[in-house]
């Protein structure tokens, strides 16, 4: 089956579905590639996202405020940030826990209290933390595509599936699927033809100053791209490095062979 095809041919003659029903489709991505870079405009834009959108059900737990210098925010801008959470501390002298502002150290609060709390008022479905996703979720690429994946460095499977799925409600299920009340279909989740999360995102709903487009489809690239950056901070560093070490061993190898040769040039074979 071709890459983006569906799977509803292989569901009608009575085999068993596999999920997503529709591949997500590969997008261009800053990242992407041995030489991939963040684009810190679009960062900024997808933590805009977050925090107006997806931090109501959605926690993040291991992104500490301080690590939104990364993208490219000051000290004092940080500062000012953080202090517009309110995070519990304590016990203090009385032996009670408190609520004060943010300080750069703490990590993002999460919306609810526990996870129970979190599924009771999601229709029975706890919200992922949002600190890995990015890298924990993405359609597998089956023969031979992972192959070649490791000589392209392909690794944005992850938020290629989280802009295909942002992006694929609204659509009308097929007349074989059978959605459960309270569900939503979306043939790009990866563990049934429905999802408890109703659509989160609208065109025109997150303003942005920048002059972008303020679309479902900019937005979710926007925040797929943050997430990224959440799971994986420091990849453009890993990628440089690895470059710098591909190069090394490279011109190591050649080295090596030269010498080979020299030494080994007048002994008769």
């Amino acid at each position: 089956m071709a890459p983006g095809a569906t799977d509803e041919a292989a569901h009608e003659q009575g085999g068993t579905p596999h999920y997503p029903l529709i591949k997500p489709a590969e997008l261009d991505w800053t990242f992407a590639g041995p030489f991939g870079h963040y684009d810190l405009g679009q960062l900024q834009r997808g933590l805009k996202v977050y925090r107006e959108v997806c931090s109501a059900c959605h926690s993040m737990n291991l992104v500490s405020f301080r690590n939104l210098e990364g993208l490219g925010y000051s000290d004092e801008q940080v500062r000012s940030f953080a202090a517009e959470f309110q995070v519990e501390d304590g016990p203090n002298a009385s032996g009670e826990m408190f609520m004060r502002p943010g300080i750069p150290s703490d990590r993002f609060p999460s919306p609810f209290p526990n996870p129970e709390a979190a599924a009771a008022a999601n229709n029975g479905a706890h919200p992922p933390d949002f600190s890995l996703l990015a890298k924990a979720r993405f359609a597998t690429q089956g023969f031979p595509k992972f192959v070649f994946d490791i000589f392209t460095q392909y690794a944005e499977g992850g938020p290629d599936y989280i802009h295909a799925l942002l992006t694929g409600y609204g659509q009308e299920p097929p007349a074989h699927i059978t959605i459960q009340p309270g569900t939503h279909y979306n043939p790009y989740f990866m563990n049934g033809p429905a999802l408890a999360m109703a659509q989160p995102i609208m065109d025109d709903q997150v303003e942005y100053t920048d002059g972008t487009p303020q679309t479902v489809d900019q937005y979710s690239r926007d925040v797929a791209a943050f997430m990224m950056w959440a799971a994986e901070p420091h990849l453009p560093e890993r990628k440089a490095t690895g470059m710098v070490v591909m190069v090394f061993l490279i011109g190591f190898a050649i080295m090596v062979g030269i010498v080979k040769r020299r030494v080994w040039a007048d002994t008769p074979h």
